[in-house]
């Protein structure tokens, strides 16, 4: 059995960690009402963006645009959404393990744009090439953000670098469910966009003054729309997910200090008691 002096210690030590996890389930708690504000109220918007680009797409008939072919390269290109902290459970770790276990995502033909220290290095260690490093833009993101990006990856989609364009982040259903997402931006096709069933007979949709202007224009803003969306789903997710297991750590701190009261209550018992015994035995010996 362990001494009261080493039981002590351990309190102490465990004491002082239970505070801290509370005190970051405490500020994560602060930083998700913020962060669900924003992914909630701006929800709409992203879903209802995506909605309005493949119905355009479903009444559009056959187009031969550069965002909608398959590029000349196989390449692929994918924003992996993480955050710079951990502490956060399994949330920077899911990411990672989707990308990686994506056959069609291979470290030889993929570059990674990252969007968090901890999803970059996790992906560096088993082996992708990190193209770019964003990790500042989750700390505080912006629409103008999501353009810079989007604006850079259609430019290498554009010289052939690049094929194919996806997006890893982490979609925020409610406090404790997150779930990690993997969706193709480009070449944007029907089936990325769940329109399974054959369309109905429809007029085809007109474009003003071209085809090619107007979605030259349009699926720019479509992608930095759920680029921008993605990170406010990821920054509620990640501290969702840090304010769980903060939670979950301070109840472990609490039921080892119960566990470790007990043992030192034991090992005092037994203290106070070999104490007795010895005291007893001295006096019966002087008489």
């Amino acid at each position: 059995m362990a001494s009261m002096r080493d039981i002590k210690r351990r309190k102490a030590s465990i004491q002082s960690t239970g505070q801290i996890t509370k005190a970051m389930k405490l500020v994560s708690t602060v930083k998700l009402q913020k962060s669900r504000q924003k992914a909630e109220g701006s929800k709409p918007y992203f879903d209802l963006m995506y909605e309005t680009i493949s119905s355009m797409l479903k009444k559009s008939g056959t187009i031969d645009h550069k965002y909608l072919r398959a590029g000349a390269t196989d390449g692929k290109a994918v924003i992996a959404i993480t955050s710079n902290r951990g502490l956060a459970g399994g949330y920077n770790n899911n990411i990672v393990k989707l990308i990686a276990g994506n056959e069609a995502l291979t470290p030889e033909k993929t570059r990674v744009y990252a969007i968090g220290r901890k999803g970059r290095d996790g992906l560096a260690k088993k082996g992708y090439e990190i193209a770019e490093d964003y990790s500042e833009v989750i700390d505080e993101p912006t629409y103008q953000d999501a353009a810079d990006l989007t604006k850079e990856l259609l430019a290498a989609f554009g010289r052939g670098e690049i094929g194919e364009i996806y997006l890893a982040y982490t979609s925020f259903k409610n406090t404790v469910v997150h779930i990690p997402k993997l969706i193709k931006l480009l070449p944007f096709t029907m089936e990325e966009s769940g329109e399974g069933e054959a369309p109905k007979a429809e007029a085809l949709m007109n474009y003003e003054p071209s085809e090619e202007e107007v979605l030259d224009m349009i699926i720019p803003k479509y992608m930095s729309s759920l680029i921008f969306g993605a990170l406010q789903e990821a920054v509620a997710s990640e501290n969702g997910a840090r304010m769980t297991a903060m939670d979950s750590a301070t109840n472990n701190a609490e039921e080892m200090l119960g566990k470790l009261e007990l043992q030192y209550n034991r090992a005092r018992q037994g203290s106070i008691t070999q104490e007795l015994t010895e005291i007893i035995a001295g006096a019966n010996a002087i008489n």
